[in-house]
This record gives structure tokens, sequence and C-alpha cells, in this order.
């Protein structure tokens, strides 16, 4: 087999390499993969920044979509053929998370999807959507499902208002599910270009964060000084004191990500003026993914993305450290 794998950080130090093709032993699948996605988070794992203590050698990346090659001994649930994706968390199948369940996340804890052939747990899978591509299937996994659920803490209801920061995977995906909710969705980015493509997959209203800083005051505008009922929040302690600002009354700010950095204190006198709630995401478990697809398949929900051969994996990761994507960056191994 063919991979990537981190012997050093940093992504130029990210190494091609041949492995041994892995033989599935009890409960588990070999799967050929056709696709990889990226998420903010592996550029993170690459670069040393989101566990510098981490075992390496390591193949990154969460997400991947494949075909079932061969399964092990007691396997029933999938056969060779069949369309899967892998969870992120390979512990978490349902329920609440705990310590125990966060432990075997891909990429991280254990090896990732950045390679020709995987084999995981039989419980470890899902299946694909029939109406998309392998491509297409990669990018769910982790952003897709941490949108899913950043919708669920608000418990919106038809009509209701959620705010999304920029225009990467999550915020695509957040954006997507709340048109399926009959959500109102406003939208910051800093880029007008994106901005417009935004629109046309039905934001609301949309604003330039760069060109207008103080985008809080814009969404109170857009809500009749209101504020929305759900921030979905990617930036972290550099947009999170704007956030609580454009919140309602007891509003949601669902953190998802920590994109933003700022060494400004955390607004406690906000929190307890707004009541506001901060609920912490991180991605969900195989149950909320197989649920998401349910949603997905009805809605006959396209991921939105840009292709690359894996190959080009450094200058992909490159390209999402630049921020100048729109939606996911899917890699398709031939």
């Amino acid at each position: 087999m063919r991979a990537w794998q981190i012997s050093s950080f940093g992504i130029d130090s990210l190494e091609f390499v041949e492995r041994p093709t892995p033989t599935p032993g009890p409960g588990e699948v070999l799967i050929g993969v056709c696709a990889i996605s990226l998420n903010f988070r592996d550029l993170m794992v690459v670069k040393g920044k989101y566990n510098p203590k981490m075992r390496l050698p390591r193949i990154p990346c969460s997400d991947g979509a494949g075909e079932v090659i061969a399964v092990g001994e007691g396997v029933t649930a999938w056969k060779p053929g069949d369309r899967v994706m892998g969870i992120f968390m390979q512990n978490w199948l349902d329920g609440p998370l705990t310590a125990v369940r966060t432990k075997g996340a891909l990429g991280g804890d254990v090896d990732g999807m950045l390679a020709d052939y995987v084999y995981l747990k039989e419980t470890g899978l899902v299946g694909i959507p029939d109406h998309l591509s392998y491509q297409e299937a990669s990018t769910l996994p982790c952003a897709a499902v941490t949108a899913w659920n950043a919708l669920a803490t608000g418990d919106l209801k038809p009509g209701g208002t959620v705010l999304i920061l920029g225009t990467g995977g999550v915020s695509i995906f957040a954006l997507q599910f709340a048109r399926l909710r009959g959500l109102r969705v406003l939208g910051t980015s800093s880029s007008d270009a994106k901005l417009e493509r935004a629109l046309g997959m039905g934001l609301d209203a949309g604003l330039n964060y760069r060109e207008h800083p103080e985008w809080d005051r814009w969404v109170l505008d857009q809500t009749g000084g209101e504020g929305v009922d759900l921030v979905v929040e990617v930036g972290g302690s550099g947009t999170l004191a704007r956030s609580l600002k454009a919140i309602r009354t007891g509003g949601t700010v669902a953190q998802v990500g920590v994109l933003a950095e700022n060494a400004e204190p955390i607004p406690i006198p906000t929190i307890l003026h707004k009541m506001a709630r901060i609920h912490g995401i991180y991605v969900g478990s195989r149950r909320d993914f197989v649920n998401m697809n349910k949603a997905v398949w009805l809605g006959q929900l396209r991921p939105v993305g840009e292709e690359f051969h894996w190959t080009q994996a450094r200058e992909v990761l490159t390209r999402m450290e630049e921020g100048s994507h729109f939606g996911k960056l899917v890699l398709s191994v031939a």
C-alpha cells in the first residue's frame, strides 16, 4: 500500500511511503480508499500543533471514503464491494461522549485515511448515500457531522436564524443543513466572491468582515436588534466576543473551531447578560452520522468543494493554510 505519513512535523516533512498492505483481522474490514477530504484539524496534526506529543510515524486525515475489499472473520455488516466511510472516532458509536469514547480518533490516536488501503473496525464504518460519489462522501465524517450537531444544539424551529462564520467546510455544511430545516442564514467572509457563491446556495445575507470588522452590529441590524438564535462559531477566541454580541438573549454559540486567536479575555459579562449558552461540539457519534446521512439522502444534498490528486497532499495542505478555499478540499486516489 501507499500512504502519506508524518515522520516529523511540518507540511514539507510529510512523506509518501510504501507499507505492507494490511490483512483484516477478526472484526476488521479492509477498504480501498478512493477519496480523502481535509479538515483544519489535519493541518494542525501535520504541523504538530494539535498534539505535539503524538507518536510518530502517523498517517494523517480523519475523513475518507472507499470500497470494501475484504472482511475479517466474524464480520457480517459489510461485504466486498460495499461503499463506506470511516467514522471520526472509532469508539464513539452512540450516546454521550465519554473519555473512553474520545480514543481512537482517525489521523490522531490511530492511523488515518491518507492511504490507498486502510483497515477499520466493522463498527467504525457507515454506508455512503446512493446519490453521492466517493469524493463527495469523503467530505462528510468530520465537517458535516460537526455542522449537523452544531445546528442541533440550538433546537431551532423553521424560521429561526443562524449565523455562519466564513465559507469553509463546516460553515457551508451548516448553511446547507440550515436550509433543509427552513432556517434563515446570515454569513460572513473575507471574500465578496465567496459570499456570492454562498448567496447562490441559499445564504440570506452576507457581509465582508474585512471591510466591516464590526460584523456583530450588522447581525443585530439584520435581525431587528434581536440577534440570531445560533452562531456556528468556527473562529475560537478571535471571534467569540463578537459571536456572543450577535446572539439573542438566551441564544446559543455552538463552539466548533479554533481558527482565530486573540489575547482578549472571555467576555463573562456578555455571557451573563445575554444568558448565553456556549456548547462545545466535538464532531459526533456513529449514530449521529447515520441520522445525518438520512437527511443528506432525503434532501439529495451534495457537498461542495475542490478536487485534487492525492499526490498533491502537501500543496493542498498549504492551500488550506492560506484559507483560499470554498467548502471542502478533496484528494482523489487513483
